[in-house]
């Protein structure tokens, strides 16, 4: 089955991207030429570009975190990622970290601008400028690295290495690169919001992972991608933020091909609309037990009370994720050096993440008030001036 997606972009370029297009054997020769840009040999490669903003986001943590009423997790770590995948994809960031802002990427990416509340109420006409001036911006900005020798490894280095310029456009390129931003921004931040909200109301849970990862290493520079990808109890509450508030809350359409299919035992015609509510799925009783708790076990050996497969949040086949690898690098070492430097404490106990989220394409999540408390870790990074 093919996506039901009316054409375009999500950033609203004029043109499908490898997230929206719907014909299969163009759909496959967009995964062909971008496979090399998200390949483990170039995640490996990217980690350094990664880590600049981990880090600088580390000592913000602190300097705000620090404060009696504690600093936005949620919004930092929105801003964080705008800055991360801007970086990848566009070879600069936002500077949304550094400003504590992110009103200026919003208004390059419109669809954004209905999970957070602070560009809510704008007009349709405001929406469409906002559009087109995103088009114009990402287009310039391809233009300008296809004139630019570099030897920087990022998303457009490898697909513009790997692509036929007669057949894919800068255009296309642009299209690719924002709804990168779209995909792979909002998801990293939300996941990770979620994963510390459970483990600051989940005392027991949060006191196993600070052991499992204040025992693995002795030094900051020690916290890598490779490194962090044998702490297991990591890897499973990071699985459970995703199952119990799933980052893609809404399900993602399929189209019945021509000639109808069966699913789930029921013929389908074609042309009908098909897709798994991840909520439903993730949330039930029929597929998890205590579906509402956080349980990072459940992921740990062998469980016959949970239907594991019902969760998953990278998607599956042919349209699954192709940046999954791209959203461990940074699930594990934010959630790693966040936990490895401070104590956290959440400000209002009494706040309840689903309660007083709201759900559209993506989620709107609530404030998340935190504070960070350095536990004695001496390091230059840490000093207050290290990051102006």
């Amino acid at each position: 089955m093919s996506k039901v997606v009316l054409g375009g972009s999500f950033a609203g370029i004029g043109t499908t991207s490898i997230i929206s297009e719907r014909r299969p054997e163009v759909h496959r020769q967009m995964r062909n030429y971008l496979a090399n840009a998200f390949s483990d040999r170039s995640i490996l490669e990217q980690e350094e570009i990664v880590a600049a903003s981990v880090d600088a986001f580390i000592h913000i943590a602190g300097v705000r975190g620090s404060r009696k009423e504690g600093f936005n997790l949620s919004k930092t770590l929105q801003s964080l990622s705008f800055d991360i995948t801007g970086d990848l994809s566009f070879g600069e960031t936002f500077g949304a970290l550094k400003s504590g802002e992110i009103v200026d990427v919003l208004n390059r990416f419109p669809i954004l601008q209905k999970v957070v509340p602070v560009i809510m109420g704008k007009k349709l006409k405001k929406l469409t400028q906002d559009t087109k001036k995103n088009e114009e911006l990402s287009i310039k900005a391809v233009e300008s690295r296809v004139k630019r020798t570099t030897d920087r490894k990022d998303f457009l280095t490898r697909i513009l290495e790997d692509r036929d310029p007669s057949v894919v456009s800068n255009q296309q390129i642009a299209a690719h690169a924002s709804d990168f931003v779209i995909a792979g921004s909002d998801t990293t931040a939300t996941t990770l919001a979620s994963l510390i909200y459970y483990l600051l109301r989940n005392p027991r849970v949060m006191s196993l992972l600070t052991e499992e990862i204040r025992t693995s290493f002795q030094r900051y520079e020690e916290i890598t991608y490779n490194s962090t990808a044998s702490l297991q109890y990591l890897r499973a509450a990071l699985l459970e933020a995703m199952r119990i508030y799933p980052p893609v809350p809404m399900g993602l359409p399929r189209a019945v091909p021509e000639g109808g299919d069966t699913v789930d035992g029921v013929f389908l015609p074609g042309g009908v609309t098909v897709s798994t509510n991840p909520i439903a799925t993730c949330l039930s009783n029929h597929n998890f037990h205590d579906p509402w708790s956080f349980k990072p076990e459940r992921w740990i050996g062998k469980n016959e009370c949970d239907d594991l497969d019902c969760s998953q949040p990278f998607s599956l086949g042919t349209r699954g994720c192709m940046g999954r690898n791209l959203a461990w690098l940074s699930l594990r070492t934010i959630a790693v050096k966040l936990i490895w430097v401070y104590d956290l404490e959440l400000v209002n106990s009494s706040m309840d993440w689903h309660r007083e989220s709201q759900m559209h394409t993506l989620w709107r999540k609530p404030d998340l008030f935190v504070r960070a408390r350095n536990r004695g870790v001496k390091h230059p990074l840490l000093e207050i001036d290290a990051v102006q």
